[in-house]
C-alpha cells in the first residue's frame, strides 16, 4: 500500500501544479520563455525536496518552526528568483508562478508519505497539501514581483507573515489532532493563489502597455 501512496501522491503533486501553470500564463504569452517556465518549475522541485528533507531533520527544534520553516521556504525561493539574470525583469513575476507550483508540488508526497491507508486522515491530507501547492504558487508570484520592483525585502516579509498563518495553523491542527482542520489549509491557499494571478501578475501588463504608450509618445515628439 505504502508505494501505491507514494506514487498515487507523486501524480497528485505534478498533475495539479501544471494546470494551474497552464491557467496562471494564460494571457502572458509573449512575456516568458518556455525553457525558463520549465527550467524554474524544475528547480523549484529540486529546492521544494532540499527543503522538505531538511525540515525532516529538524524536526525536533519543537514549535520554533512556526517561525523557522517560513524562513527557510520563502529563503529558498528567493535565492533563486533573485540571480542577476531575473532581477528588474518583468517575467520574473511569471517565473516566480512556475517555482512556486513546483516547490509546492513536492509538499503533497512529503504530507502523505507515512499514512498506511486511504482513509480520511489521506483524504485530508490531499486537501491541505494542494492548498500548500496554492500558496507556494502565490508567494512565489509576490517574490517574483518584488525582485522585478526592486522591492524585494518588503515582498518577501509579506510572504514569511503570510506563511506564519500556514505553520501556527499546521500547529492546532497537531494539538487538536482534527484532520477537518485540514480544509482551513485549501481556503488560505485559494485565497492566496487568487491574489496573486489577479492583483500581482497582471501590473505587469499594465506597466508594460504603460512603457509602449511612453515610447510611442517619445517617438512622435522626435519627429
Amino acid at each position: 500500500m505504502n508505494s501505491f501512496i507514494v506514487q498515487t501522491s507523486l501524480f497528485i503533486g505534478i498533475i495539479p501544479a501544471l494546470v494551474l501553470l497552464y491557467i496562471g500564463l494564460k494571457g502572458y504569452d509573449g512575456y516568458f520563455k518556455d525553457k525558463l517556465i520549465f527550467l524554474t518549475f524544475i528547480v523549484g522541485i529540486i529546492i521544494g525536496t532540499i527543503t522538505v528533507a531538511i525540515e525532516y531533520f529538524t524536526r525536533t527544534v519543537g514549535v520554533f518552526y512556526i517561525l523557522l520553516f517560513p524562513i527557510l521556504e520563502q529563503l529558498f525561493k528567493t535565492i533563486v528568483l533573485n540571480l542577476g539574470r531575473f532581477q528588474e525583469k518583468q517575467e520574473t513575476t511569471i517565473y516566480g508562478l512556475s517555482l512556486g507550483l513546483g516547490f509546492g508540488s513536492v509538499f503533497v508526497p512529503a504530507s502523505i508519505m507515512g499514512l498506511e491507508s486511504l482513509d480520511l486522515t489521506f483524504l485530508a491530507a490531499i486537501i491541505g497539501s494542494l492548498g500548500l501547492l496554492l500558496f507556494h504558487a502565490g508567494t512565489g508570484v509576490l517574490i517574483g514581483y518584488g525582485v522585478y520592483s526592486k522591492k524585494l525585502p518588503k515582498y518577501l516579509t509579506i510572504t514569511i507573515l503570510l506563511h506564519l498563518v500556514i505553520t501556527t495553523l499546521t500547529l492546532i491542527t497537531t494539538l487538536t489532532q482534527s484532520s477537518y482542520l485540514q480544509i482551513i489549509f485549501i481556503l488560505y491557499g485559494i485565497l492566496v493563489f487568487w491574489y496573486a494571478i489577479t492583483k500581482i501578475m497582471p501590473r505587469i501588463l499594465n506597466e508594460a502597455q504603460r512603457r509602449k504608450r511612453t515610447q510611442k509618445h517619445i517617438e512622435i515628439k522626435s519627429k
